[in-house]
């Protein structure tokens, strides 16, 4: 029996069509590049310090002394939420000229009663100047962009039922229109409540259109391009977005005029709507074989392929639709001890993955030296991630590239605190390097992932990780308020945590050049690193990819 890629070979792999779906697909993730990652200068926190009221007639000096100096971080500098009391401030200036013969450590003080001022010198605005988000409100900015993962979460349940249900061209444009407009009311937003309630609806759409993208090209394109378009081509789209998000935050400094610029960017997609045709095996699961039809037809045109009369006899039709029935829930994936243990090892290492990519991502106004430079940097570093990591894929072992990508990541992070401000570029290499590392492991992740499960429940087993990777963005905002105990303890924790995610990797089998598994008992089995320990059930795969099953005996308790 022909499956549906035998039936559609005639149409050829890297024809007209396939390079304009290939390209026009990758180009309509490229705003998600610039629209998750546009909170690092929308909400990035400007030097500021108390308020002092004009109708003091308070002289230069005394001005300069009514804001009291702490120890932060190792250095002397005015605090950002207290002041001196003003009442006594002005009392002590009608007896003293001058402020230096006072000892102003006995001098009471107050918090900022009056608001705030903040620097100008890089923004002419953010959410955080417009709605004073600091000092005793400083947790409604890292939970504004946790609002915006809790939609990206919520997308990722409600947008694969829906495209399963309606089509996955409808559910790709519908989530871009409604990421595109909500991007754009929330420029408009009159205070920090509704700003929040529209990132959580620009967060629905923004995963969701990435996703439905990510599916509708794997099933356009043929088997040797998925690999690619998965990785070099929607994962560089997503980067390249990413890096112009700098160039464009360096010209527009109010924030609402930069959200709206980004914002109407989706405007220009439209016309893709006539070009990038609904995915043909959607529709013969769906019984609409006349239209299924007529888009292969279609296809084999642009190609210039003479299709064959008749491209699906009726017992192949059945047989699709027999195979487009069969479902399996999430209990399947704790079934047995083995695809228990790979779910939960996978759990940890794709929340781990991503609290460590969008903290890195979403901390680059924290480093030393200009945040235009670091943002550019922290994007550009996932250029060369992504080819790396689809070399990875097509040639090295799975587990110990995914490992040793991890390890790097997570080794660099211990030393990019220590490095004193006035070495900037060794503290921004490390940082590169600690992004490249994580970046490619998060690449390879996903085909990764895809591999380890069987037919049976390999989308339900990639979404249960991918929304593991949501809990982590959701919480990756808070990472680096940790360092309010201790600067060294964001970067201690990340550390800490990737390079145990690197070796928890090890425990999966390899998937390299293995075909993949149909049921859940053709699975492999999770590694252990025990002498004599071997696998009831193994499958042993010869060069020509042929399944041969031997009977293995084990020892009493083997299996896991």
């Amino acid at each position: 029996m022909r499956d549906y890629d035998e039936i559609t070979a005639f149409l050829g792999e890297w024809g007209p069509f396939q390079k304009m779906i290939f390209f026009l697909l990758s180009l309509s993730v490229f705003p998600n590049g610039f629209c998750g990652m546009s909170i690092v200068f929308v909400g990035d926190v400007p030097d500021h310090r108390c308020l002092i009221p004009g109708n003091l007639n308070l002289s230069e000096a005394w001005l300069n002394r009514t804001i009291p100096l702490e120890q932060e971080r190792g250095k002397l500098q005015h605090s950002q939420c207290r002041r001196y009391r003003l009442d006594v401030i002005r009392n002590l200036s009608a007896t003293f000229a001058d402020p230096d013969s006072i000892n102003m450590s006995e001098v009471e003080q107050e918090p900022c009663l009056d608001g705030w001022e903040y620097s100008k010198d890089q923004y002419i605005s953010t959410i955080v100047s417009d709605w004073d988000l600091v000092c005793d409100n400083h947790w409604k900015g890292p939970f504004a962009m946790s609002v915006f993962f809790i939609g990206v979460l919520s997308g990722s349940f409600i947008s694969g039922q829906l495209s399963d249900r309606f089509g996955r061209k409808l559910i790709m444009f519908g989530t871009m229109a409604v990421q595109t407009v909500f991007s754009m009311l929330q420029a408009f937003s009159p205070n920090w409540e509704i700003f929040c309630i529209l990132n959580f609806l620009v967060g629905l759409g923004q995963i969701s259109n990435l996703v439905a993208a990510f599916v509708l090209g794997s099933e356009l394109l043929g088997k040797s391009i998925r690999i690619v378009f998965c990785t070099a081509g929607t994962c560089i789209s997503f980067a390249i977005g990413y890096m112009t998000l700098p160039l464009i935050a360096y010209f527009i400094r109010s924030w609402p005029m930069l959200l709206l610029i980004l914002a109407l960017s989706g405007l220009l997609y439209v016309p893709l709507w006539w070009f990038i045709p609904e995915s043909p095996r959607w529709l013969l699961i769906k019984g609409r074989v006349q239209e299924a039809e007529a888009i292969l037809r279609q296809i084999a045109k642009k190609n210039g392929i003479t299709p064959p009369e008749v491209l699906f006899n009726d017992l192949e039709l059945e047989d699709m639709k027999a195979r487009s029935k069969q479902s399996h829930s999430i209990i399947h994936l704790f079934k047995t001890r083995n695809i228990r243990a790979i779910t939960v090892i996978l759990f940890l290492v794709w929340f781990i993955l991503t609290v460590e990519y969008f903290g890195l991502s979403l901390n680059t106004p924290n480093l030393h030296g200009d945040n235009y430079w670091n943002c550019f940097f922290s994007a550009a570093v996932e250029v060369p991630a992504y080819v790396a990591a689809w070399l990875f894929l097509r040639r090295f072992s799975r587990r110990f590239s995914i490992s040793g990508s991890l390890l790097l990541g997570g080794v660099v992070l211990f030393f990019i605190q220590p490095i004193p401000s006035n070495l900037l570029a060794i503290s921004t290499f490390l940082f590169i390097i600690g992004k490249l590392g994580i970046t490619t492991a998060f690449c390879m992740a996903y085909v990764y992932t895809a591999e380890l499960y069987p037919t049976v429940v390999r989308n339900t087993g990639v979404g249960v990780s991918l929304m593991a990777s949501r809990l982590g963005s959701t919480i990756s905002p808070y990472i680096f308020y940790l360092g309010v105990y201790s600067e060294f303890l964001p970067y201690i924790l990340m550390g800490s945590l990737t390079v145990f995610s690197a070796f928890l990797v090890l425990f999966l089998p390899e998937t390299l050049n293995v075909p993949l598994p149909e049921t859940i008992d053709q699975m492999q089995k999770i590694k252990r690193f025990k002498r004599g320990r071997t696998d009831r059930n193994q499958y042993r795969f010869s060069k020509r990819g042929a399944v041969e099953e031997t009977n293995m005996v084990a020892s009493k308790g083997e299996e896991i």
